[in-house]
C-alpha cells in the first residue's frame, strides 16, 4: 500500500514514515522544509528516511494547490497521513497568518485532492489544544471544544470541521488524532523537553511558566506512532472519527524537570514566570475510545521516555 505522509521531515511524520517503511509500506513524503525551527534537523530526518528504497520525498508546500494536484496525479496514494501543519501555540500569537495558510488553506488543498483522486482514508493531526480552557479532566472526545484559547487551537478545530464536511459530502473516511504533548528522539527544538535540556547543559536558566504549577499528558513518540498506524490500518472505523492519543496520565511539570536534571546530573536554574497567553494549565487524555477502536495502549512513562530523549540529544549534538 502506498501512503502519502505530509510533514514527513517533521518530528511525528519522520517516526510514522520510518515505521511504515520498516513494515513494507511504500511512503511518499511531502514537506516544505520551512524554517520555523532549524532546517538542518529536518534535513537530517529526511536523510534517515532516504535510506529506504520505498521512500520518495517531494519538497512541496501544501498551499500550492497545483503542486499538490501534480503529486497526486503522479503518485496516486491509497491513503493519506496528514501530519504537516504550522505547529506551536506561542508562535501563533505573533504569526497568525502563517496558521491560516498552513493549517487551513493547506489542509483544504489536501482534502480537495482526496476528493478528486478518490483516496479512501485521510488520517490527520489534530491537537489536545482544541480542548481550550476546559477544566474537566481527563479530556474526552465528547467534551465541548468550542472555546479555543489560541489561534493554533482554533485552526486544529477548523480541520476537524472541514474533515467532517468532506466526509459528509464526498464519502471518504477522515480520522482526526488529538495528540497530547509528544516527545522523544528527533523531537522539536521549540518544545519543553528540548528547551530544558539545551538550557541546562549550557548553564542557562529554564523558563518555568505558571510558576511550575502546570500538568501535561506527556506522550512518548513510539506510543503515538502505534496509534497513528492503527488509524491507517483498522478496518471497522466509522466514516468520521476523532481520537485522543495521549499517555492517559497527567504529570507535574516540576516532576518532568526533576527527571531531566537527574539524567543530566545538573540542577536547573529556574526562572519562574506567570502563565503565558494562549497556554492552558493542565492536559490529560481519556483514551478509552482509542483503546476500544484502535487497540491503543500507551506504555511509556516519562521515567522511561525522558532518558531515551536525552541519550539521543547528547548523541545528536555530540555532548560528552
Amino acid at each position: 500500500m502506498k501512503i502519502l505522509v505530509t510533514g514527513s521531515a517533521g518530528f511525528i511524520g519522520y517516526h510514522v514514515s520510518k515505521y511504515l517503511l520498516r513494515n513494507d509500506y511504500e511512503v511518499v513524503g511531502l514537506d516544505n522544509f520551512n524554517d520555523y525551527y532549524d532546517v538542518s534537523l529536518k534535513e537530517d530526518r529526511n536523510k534517515q528516511l532516504q535510506r529506504f528504497k520505498h521512500y520518495t520525498c517531494y519538497r512541496i508546500d501544501l498551499c500550492d494547490s497545483r503542486a499538490v494536484t501534480e503529486l497526486f496525479t503522479q503518485e496516486k496514494p491509497d491513503k493519506i497521513c496528514a501530519l504537516a501543519a504550522q505547529a506551536g501555540v506561542r508562535y501563533s500569537l505573533d504569526h497568525p497568518h502563517t496558521y491560516a495558510q498552513s493549517n487551513i488553506v493547506g489542509f483544504l488543498n489536501l482534502l480537495e485532492a482526496c476528493r478528486h483522486f478518490e483516496v479512501s482514508r485521510c488520517v490527520y493531526a489534530s491537537s489536545s489544544s482544541v480542548y481550550g480552557g476546559n477544566t474537566k479532566l481527563p479530556f474526552a472526545e465528547c467534551d465541548p471544544v468550542d472555546t479555543p484559547v489560541s489561534l493554533y487551537a482554533a485552526s486544529k478545530k477548523a480541520n476537524e470541521l472541514m474533515a467532517h464536511c468532506y466526509t459528509h459530502l464526498y464519502g471518504f473516511q477522515t480520522v482526526g488524532l488529538r495528540f497530547f504533548t509528544v516527545y522523544g528522539p528527533w523531537g522539536r527544538p521549540d518544545m519543553a523537553m528540548w528547551l530544558f535540556t539545551k538550557a541546562i547543559l549550557a548553564g542557562r536558566p529554564i523558563k518555568v511558566f505558571n510558576h511550575g504549577d502546570m500538568q501535561r499528558d506527556f506522550t512518548y513518540v513510539d506510543d503515538i506512532v502505534k496509534g497513528v498506524v492503527a488509524s491507517l490500518e483498522k478496518e471497522e472505523l466509522d466514516a468520521y472519527e476523532v481520537f485522543n492519543l495521549g499517555n492517559h496520565r497527567s504529570e507535574n511539570l516540576l516532576d518532568l524537570i526533576g527527571i531531566v536534571e537527574k539524567e543530566l546530573g545538573v540542577e536547573a536554574q529556574k526562572e519562574l514566570l506567570p502563565m503565558q497567553m494562549g497556554d492552558v494549565k493542565a492536559t490529560y487524555a481519556d483514551v478509552e475510545k482509542a483503546r476500544k477502536k484502535l487497540d491503543f495502549e500507551p506504555s511509556t512513562s516519562i521515567r522511561e521516555g525522558v532518558p531515551q530523549f536525552i541519550a539521543w540529544y547528547k548523541k545528536y549534538h555530540k555532548v560528552t
